[in-house]
């Protein structure tokens, strides 16, 4: 892949993020988000989810504001070494979210699974590096 390529993959992994992880960056948003993502937990078949405590809310609002920060960061200099960190980071969270699920069950969980892993996967596909122009070649 050209690194214009890879870097507009970053830059969208990162408005994705901005997206998806907004509404837990506040405790208020997150509040509406937690309702939202138990009806459709209900809706896929699963339970509602717990109440969340106040340090559970704090703990979500952390992670939310590291990750907006983290997707600004993408989104304004989408770098291949940030593509490559975000990657990690992607598959990390992929497999906490898959010990949730396999201790839980819950299939909202798929919904963030498959895109973490897509992310993750897009952003370790292999670079290519520009054409080295030959002796005399105008670049």
């Amino acid at each position: 892949m050209l690194a214009t390529t890879y870097s507009r993959i970053v830059r969208a992994s990162g408005l994705y993020d901005l997206i998806v992880t907004a509404p837990f960056a506040t405790p208020w948003t997150f509040a509406l988000l937690h309702a939202q993502l138990s009806a459709t937990n209900v809706a896929l078949g699963g339970t509602p989810l717990p109440a969340f405590a106040p340090m559970h809310v704090l703990f979500a609002c952390l992670m939310g504001t590291v990750v907006l920060l983290w997707s600004v960061l993408r989104i304004t200099d989408p770098q291949p070494r940030f593509g490559r960190y975000d990657g990690i980071g992607r598959f990390a969270f992929s497999l906490w979210m898959a010990w949730t699920l396999a201790l839980t069950g819950m299939p909202l969980l798929w919904l963030f699974i498959v895109p973490e892993l897509a992310w993750g996967i897009v952003q370790w596909l292999p670079l290519r590096r520009p054409p080295v122009p030959r002796n005399g070649a105008r670049g």
